[in-house]
């Protein structure tokens, strides 16, 4: 939560002349916002919708941008088996920042949830990631050009 994913995916879709989804602008087009429907409907219902919307997105052959409990999800791992998983990395000092706004239903303890719900998700973001890529401190539009220069030439 908070690395930048819809940011950097897409501008990384423009340099890769692809489509750009973000599963959670999906899902709230559908559900109404993500916190509502997670609070009305709790972790497990939302996730099975979740699940849903990644699953069927994958098959665009755009860049996708997953909530960050995805991954949660063992089917929806199985799903990113086949393609090419970036994972955005960002420090605490940074996440800090761009978290202080709310509006992320897991953060109830804003840095303390997040620093918590990271300790536990690292493990997996890991295992699936075939780029890693920290989003800390510099411009998202440069990290999105080297990202797009760096899979182009991994798989053009």
């Amino acid at each position: 939560m908070g690395a930048g994913k819809t940011s950097v995916g897409r501008r990384l879709a423009k340099h890769l002349d692809r489509r750009f989804v973000d599963t959670d602008a999906v899902i709230a087009a559908a559900h109404g916002p993500v916190p509502a429907l997670f609070a009305t409907v709790g972790e497990e219902a939302f996730r099975e919708i979740e699940r849903a919307v990644v699953q069927r997105e994958l098959t665009t052959g755009g860049v996708v941008a997953l909530g960050g409990g995805a991954v949660l999800d063992a089917a929806t791992r199985a799903a990113l088996v086949d393609c090419t998983v970036v994972l955005l990395t960002v420090s605490e000092d940074a996440v800090a920042e761009r978290i202080a706004a709310g509006g992320r239903p897991l953060l109830t303890d804003g840095i303390a949830s997040w620093r918590r719900i990271a300790a536990e998700r690292a493990p997996i973001y890991a295992g699936l990631a075939d780029v890693t890529v920290d989003t800390s401190r510099r411009p998202m539009t440069t990290i999105a050009a080297e990202l797009a220069a760096q899979l182009q030439e991994v798989a053009p």
